[in-house]
C-alpha cells in the first residue's frame, strides 16, 4: 500500500504503470465509497494506461482531517497527489463527487487535465435541503440509517436480485466509511457549485450516466453536458449510480473512446 501526507493529510493511493510513459488517467471516487469501485475497469484499462486510484480524505484508508469540508479541499488533495507524482497531464474520470472533484482540478489547475469524463455527477449536485437533510438522519441514526436508500439509488433492481453478495459488500463499504468523512463530503457536495464555470471547460469531455441512476438521474448529467462546449453524453443502460461496478464494460469502452480522442 502506499500513503503520502498531503495538505497534512494522509492519503492512501495506488499507481500502475507508473514511469511507463503511457497516458495517465486518475479515477475519484463517489461518496462512501473507497477506490475499489474501480477494479473491474482498472482490470482492462491497465493494459494501455497508467492509472492513479486514490482514497479522498475520510474516506477509505485516507485521514480525516478536520470536517466538514469544502471541495477545494478534495481538489487541493489531489492536485497535490498529482503534482506529488510528477504527473503533468491526465484524463480525470471521476464519479459522483468524484465528478466534482474532476471538474474543480480543471478550474483550479488546468495544466494537470487533458480531458474529463465526469460519470453519474453535475455541475451541481442537490439542493440545500437536500443534503441537510440527508446529513441529519446520519448524524441521528448513522450511515445504517441511510443504506437501504442508498443501495437503491446506486443499484438497478437486477443487480438487487442477482447479485445480492456483491450488493452487501457495497453496503458494507458505505456503512464503513467513517461517519465524519461522510459528513464532511456531503457539506462540500452541498455548497459545490460549477454551473457558472462549465462553459469554460474546453479538453474533451463526456458526461456519462446510468439510466436507472436515483441520486444523479440523467436529465441533471445532461443538464451539466449541455452546459459545456462539445461534450458528450451517454446512458448506460441497466445500471444505477455506480455504472463501473454493475457494467463495467459499458465504462470501459467509453473511457477507451475519449482516450482515442485524446
Amino acid at each position: 500500500m502506499n500513503f503520502v501526507d498531503i495538505n497534512g493529510i494522509t492519503l492512501h493511493y495506488k499507481m500502475i504503470n507508473a514511469d511507463s510513459g503511457k497516458p495517465v488517467i486518475v479515477f475519484s471516487n463517489s461518496l462512501g465509497t473507497d477506490f475499489r469501485i474501480w477494479d473491474d475497469c482498472v482490470a482492462d484499462l491497465s493494459a494501455d494506461f497508467a492509472i492513479l486510484l486514490y482514497d479522498k480524505r475520510g474516506h477509505g484508508l485516507s485521514s480525516l482531517g478536520t470536517p466538514p469540508y469544502v471541495i477545494d479541499d478534495h481538489v487541493s488533495d489531489l492536485a497535490g497527489l498529482v503534482d506529488h507524482l510528477g504527473i503533468t497531464r491526465a484524463t480525470i474520470c471521476g464519479l459522483s463527487v468524484g465528478g466534482l472533484i474532476a471538474q474543480g482540478l480543471y478550474h483550479k489547475r488546468p495544466d494537470l487535465v487533458n480531458g474529463l469524463i465526469l460519470c453519474d455527477t453535475g455541475a451541481k449536485i442537490g439542493d440545500a435541503q437536500m443534503w441537510n437533510d440527508r446529513m441529519a438522519i446520519v448524524k441521528e441514526g448513522g450511515l445504517n440509517a441511510l443504506v437501504e436508500g442508498n443501495m437503491q439509488r446506486w443499484f438497478s433492481p437486477a443487480f438487487h436480485q442477482n447479485r445480492a453478495t456483491e450488493l452487501a459488500g457495497y453496503s458494507n463499504m458505505f456503512t464503513r466509511t467513517p461517519e465524519a468523512g461522510y459528513l464532511g463530503t456531503g457539506a462540500a457536495i452541498r455548497d459545490a457549485d460549477f454551473r457558472d464555470q462549465a462553459p469554460k471547460i474546453s479538453v474533451p469531455t463526456i458526461c456519462v450516466v446510468g439510466d436507472q441512476d436515483g441520486a444523479t438521474p440523467p436529465a441533471l448529467v445532461k443538464s451539466t453536458a449541455d452546459l459545456i462546449p462539445g461534450a458528450g453524453f451517454e446512458v448506460i443502460a441497466n445500471a444505477g449510480h455506480i455504472p463501473c461496478a454493475e457494467q463495467p464494460a459499458a465504462v470501459i469502452k467509453i473511457i477507451r473512446g475519449l482516450m482515442a480522442q485524446i
